[in-house]
Parts: C-alpha cells; sequence; structure tokens
C-alpha cells in the first residue's frame, strides 16, 4: 500500500473515532500539550524589548515545531495508531457539541447561559451584551471558521505530511489562539504564530468554503450562492482566511453574519436564529461525510 492510501485509510479512522469518542481527557490530549509549551514559552519571554520578544517568539515557535514533529515522527506507521493519535488532533466532534450546547440554551430560552456557552466554548469577543440573534451568528461563525482549524487544516497536512506535519499544523494553530493578538503583550511576542498560521491556512480556509458550498448544495440547494458569497465577502475580514467558510455559510444559509466594528458577510434575508444554527450544524455534518467519502475513495484506488 502506497504512502497516499496509508495516509488515506489513517484518516478515515481518525474521523471515525473522532466522531465516535471525541476528545481523550486533557491530561492525555497533545493539544493541551501544545498549549502548555506555548504559556511556558509566555513565562520565560524577554518583558521589554520588543526586539528580544520578536525573536523570542520566533525561536520558541521554531522549537516547538522542531520537538513536536520530531517525537510525532517517531511513531510507527502502524494503521491503528497512526489513526487513533491523529483523531487526537481533529475536534469535529468537539465543535458541533459546543455549537449544539449554544443552540439548545437559545431553545430554552436561556440566552445568558447561550451567552456563557459561546464565550467559553467558541468566542474570545465579549458575549455580555449579544442579543440572541449575535449570539446565533456568533456559533454559526465559529463553527464555519473552525471547521477549517479543527478538520479541515489538520486532515490536510497529515495527508501531505503525517503526524509530523499534523502536529506542527496544530502547534501553529495553537501559538496563534494564544499569541496571535495585536495588543501590547503578544504584538512581537505572537507576530510569527500569526503570520505562520496564516500561511498554513490559506488553502484550507479556501477548500473549507468549497466544502460547504457542496454540502450547502446538498441540503438547500444554496451551493452556487454560498461560492459566490464567498468570493466576494471573504476580503471584509481583518484575517485573509477566517472571512473564506463564515462568508460562504452565510451565502449557505441565506443570511448577514455581523461582527460589531469588525465585518459583515452576506447579504441574505433571513435573520439568523436558532433553528439557523441547526441547519448550520446540518452543513457541517455533511461537509465532514464528504470528506470521509473522498478518503474512501482515494484509499480504495490507490489499494487496487
Amino acid at each position: 500500500m502506497g504512502t497516499f492510501a496509508h495516509r488515506s485509510r489513517a484518516l478515515l479512522l481518525a474521523l471515525a473515532a473522532d466522531a465516535l469518542l471525541g476528545d481523550p481527557p486533557n491530561r492525555w490530549h497533545p493539544v493541551v500539550a501544545l498549549g502548555s509549551w506555548m504559556r511556558l514559552g509566555e513565562r520565560w519571554a524577554p518583558e521589554r524589548s520588543p526586539v528580544a520578544r520578536l525573536a523570542w517568539g520566533v525561536g520558541w515557535l521554531v522549537g516547538g515545531l522542531a520537538l513536536s514533529g520530531g517525537l510525532a515522527g517517531l511513531l510507527p506507521r502502524w494503521l491503528l495508531l497512526q489513526g487513533l493519535t491523529a483523531s487526537t488532533l481533529l475536534a469535529y466532534r468537539g465543535l458541533d457539541r459546543a455549537v449544539g450546547e449554544v443552540q439548545a440554551a437559545l431553545e430554552a430560552g436561556d440566552l445568558p447561559e447561550a451567552r456563557r456557552l459561546l464565550s467559553w466554548h467558541l468566542v474570545s469577543r465579549p458575549t455580555a451584551d449579544l442579543s440572541a440573534d449575535e449570539v446565533a451568528a456568533a456559533a454559526i461563525e465559529s463553527l464555519a471558521e473552525n471547521l477549517s482549524d479543527s478538520l479541515v487544516a489538520p486532515a490536510l497536512a497529515y495527508l501531505l505530511g503525517g503526524l509530523p506535519a499534523m502536529v506542527a499544523y496544530r502547534l501553529a494553530n495553537t501559538a496563534d489562539a494564544m499569541w496571535g493578538y495585536h495588543n501590547e503583550r503578544y504584538e512581537y511576542l505572537g507576530k510569527a504564530a500569526a503570520r505562520l498560521d496564516d500561511l498554513l491556512n490559506l488553502a484550507p480556509a479556501r477548500l473549507t468554503a468549497l466544502l460547504i458550498a457542496l454540502a450547502a448544495q446538498v441540503v438547500n440547494g444554496r451551493g452556487g450562492e454560498s461560492w459566490r458569497v464567498a468570493r466576494r465577502d471573504a476580503g471584509r475580514t481583518a484575517s485573509p482566511n477566517a472571512g473564506w467558510p463564515m462568508a460562504a455559510i452565510a451565502g449557505a444559509l441565506d443570511t448577514i453574519l455581523t461582527k460589531r466594528g469588525h465585518y459583515t458577510l452576506g447579504q441574505g434575508r433571513r435573520e439568523p436564529d436558532v433553528a439557523m444554527i441547526r441547519e448550520a450544524r446540518r452543513i457541517a455534518r455533511v461537509s465532514w461525510m464528504v470528506i470521509g467519502g473522498a478518503l474512501a475513495l482515494a484509499a480504495s484506488r490507490k489499494a487496487n
């Protein structure tokens, strides 16, 4: 069996394991370990000089990439081991569950709990004064963006470079989530992490938008509009990548997704609400199925 076929089969196993088992406990979770590495780097970073903090951020990130990728490369290529290890670096089930919890709180009419869950699981923005439609919109945006970060991008990294590439991607993404802010503390320390994450997500974000459009065509027949809105509105976000899947799902749902003072995506007629979260989750689920089907096809063709 060729390398690509082996990786396709291992990734199929990873998708299944993630869907059935979800995340391992935090003490065994590799992404938690990657976060601990970044926290340690922040604790030891020089405090005053911007140049020193920039250099430290670059060096700490490069060291983490080498260490984590090297350790991942030591694991045997046994299919079961590769698949189960890769499953811990995917997070589709956890993402769907987090969005589902916000949906359930809105369905119960508990807006404060929906705000709390949104802030706890999905977004870094303040949520205390968000209306119910803004909470729904933010949950949908996060679902679309994290479909790329938590599923498509790590899966693509595994197909291209195996576990070392997959672990390296998750470290870069974790580093950006923790350090990639434009403020006094992180402007220089996190600059390398933010730039690397932008680079690594260029292809996955656009692929995710395409997957959302394909899934939307299956779910509600709006695939063409989804792709049109993605191409038109993707550049409205500060990130070069996040706008692609978020705009795609805005077009798929015939809605407008807005983050106050930052961006407006789509020009649809429907207001975001709890029913729309349910529909967005169906689109994400079909996207997951498309990935699984493509992997099964690739594995079978390579094996024959």
